[in-house]
């Protein structure tokens, strides 16, 4: 028991004006089951095993799934980080989650979109795409199949991203589009130039330096085994995972 994950009432209070309105029946207890939904997230355990102090597992998981497809999860990510008030300077970037087999196993259904799994010199990967304030906390997610260009990703987060002073991203974004764009919104990018480019790049290399805290932000995320190792078929359930476990690490 003492080990176990409980979210506190200050936690809760932050957490309740996104959650769906119950009809009808009254929801079980929010705490416990979102406690619960959390702890087999971080843990990577299977829903059967969720300790008895959370309820019944069907009860999770029926929790975890309707709210995933109700992008509850996701909006609730989206809510806090948009409190946010450092963005002088924000950083992108991509890392690439393992697909475990029972995510990749068996066809997509026609018109779902696929499951954004592709194959890597890694294996089968899903490439997740994300933009931090200053502090190195998420504000913005994209995910992708592992072997799509992190252009499409930086193309994808362009619209969505805050105001801000700087960019920074490593030489993977360095186009010429993507920099145009960028001081199209009043950005300046701080990104190395490409060893192919005929005429190097000038960056701030002493600014640079702070872009190691985009990569500190994954590994934290990668903490959460349901995050490292990708268990779910659908695209979007898995996002709540990511979303999930940004918001209980960084903005709660």
């Amino acid at each position: 028991m003492g080990n176990l994950f409980w979210l506190t009432d200050e936690q809760m209070a932050r957490l309740q004006p996104f959650f769906p309105k119950s009809h009808g029946k009254q929801r079980v207890d929010d705490r416990r089951v979102l406690s619960g939904i959390i702890f087999i997230n971080r843990n990577g355990l299977r829903w059967r095993d969720a300790p008895a102090a959370y309820g019944p597992p069907k009860t999770l998981y029926n929790r975890w799934k309707r709210w995933s497809e109700m992008g509850v999860f996701a909006r609730i990510f989206e809510g806090l980080a948009a409190e946010a008030t450092d963005k002088t300077t924000i950083m992108i970037d991509a890392t690439y989650l393992k697909a475990h087999r029972t995510a990749s196993s068996l066809r997509s259904k026609k018109g779902d979109g696929g499951r954004l799994i592709g194959r890597t010199k890694g294996g089968m990967n899903t490439k997740l795409h994300a933009v931090t304030d200053t502090r190195g906390r998420p504000i913005r997610f994209f995910m992708t199949a592992g072997q799509v260009s992190d252009y499409t990703g930086a193309a994808a987060l362009l619209s969505g991203l805050p105001k801000a002073d700087w960019l920074l991203a490593d030489r993977g974004y360095d186009a010429d589009w993507f920099r145009e764009a960028l001081q199209d919104k009043g950005i300046k990018p701080c990104i190395p130039g490409r060893k192919s480019r005929g005429k190097p790049v000038k960056y701030d290399k002493r600014r640079y330096r702070r872009r190691n805290r985009i990569e500190i932000m994954f590994g934290r995320l990668k903490d959460w085994r349901r995050v490292a190792t990708r268990y779910d078929r659908c695209p979007k359930v898995f996002l709540s995972a990511v979303t999930l476990a940004a918001t209980v690490m960084f903005w709660l």
